[in-house]
């Protein structure tokens, strides 16, 4: 892990604890003992699909035994989900998605196959989940020849504390994180804060040529970008709670 790029993304590397457990039996049990001890906020599980079982690592060749992974996962989650409900810290999963073939069959007998997406670790981690993101890559960010950022779109599959199926489009800056600038910049322009005639930006009076350039305006003026987003927070929660919008400013 690289602390100066951890820290341009806003994390507080004085406060950052890092374990690599040789095992996923050992990582899950540093997971129950820290939600226990209540001694720290967040834990970031990156990712189950990386969890290698211990059976894996004492065997030198392909293990056979099916699930072993998921078999550990659901005795993990029981032990760390009784934990978590007598504590007040946030565990986040992070995980991939993989196709399987499945078979099935049709009316007139013959076999079909076709490819259905498995998260890794079986349905335990869904289950146990209060909220479950689905992270997809929407585009990559070019400024002039040079990719500076990604486009993502994420969508909620899951909430027991809100409603699910809601969508939010973000940008992903390479070394910053999250760009929350760009989602300001097109907010504003949407409910009229920032007036916008073909591709030129009017910010307090002066004129930009292009979304780019915008942005950096407004990452150059942290006062004007933080107006803004205390005018939107108004309008957004004023007008947008009823129908339950996505919005991540």
């Amino acid at each position: 892990m690289d602390p100066f790029l951890a820290e341009s993304m806003g994390i507080n590397t004085d406060d950052l604890l890092i374990a690599k457990p040789d095992s996923a039996e050992n990582l899950l049990c540093v997971v129950d003992t820290l939600t226990k001890s209540g001694s720290v906020d967040v834990i970031v599980v990156d990712s189950v699909a990386a969890l290698v079982p211990q059976i894996e690592l004492d065997t030198s060749g392909v293990v056979t035994k099916r699930d072993v992974q998921s078999q550990i996962m659901t005795q993990a989650l029981r032990k760390i989900h009784y934990s978590l409900c007598r504590s007040q810290t946030l565990i986040i999963f992070l995980n991939q998605v993989r196709f399987k073939q499945v078979m099935f069959e049709v009316k007139s007998g013959q076999d079909h196959r076709r490819m259905e997406e498995v998260t890794c670790g079986g349905n335990a981690l869904k289950f146990y989940a209060a909220i479950r993101l689905r992270m997809i890559r929407t585009g990559l960010h070019k400024t002039g020849d040079k990719a500076t950022g990604l486009g993502v779109c994420v969508e909620v599959v899951k909430n027991k504390l809100g409603p699910a199926k809601k969508k939010a489009e973000l940008e992903i800056q390479f070394g910053q994180g999250i760009c929350h600038k760009s989602e300001v910049l097109d907010l504003a322009c949407e409910y009229g804060l920032i007036r916008k005639e073909g591709s030129i930006y009017f910010i307090e009076g002066m004129a930009f040529g292009d979304k780019q350039a915008a942005q950096k305006y407004l990452a150059d003026n942290d006062g004007i970008l933080k107006k803004l987003v205390t005018d939107l927070r108004t309008q957004l929660f004023a007008s947008e709670s009823d129908n339950g919008r996505c919005v991540a400013v």
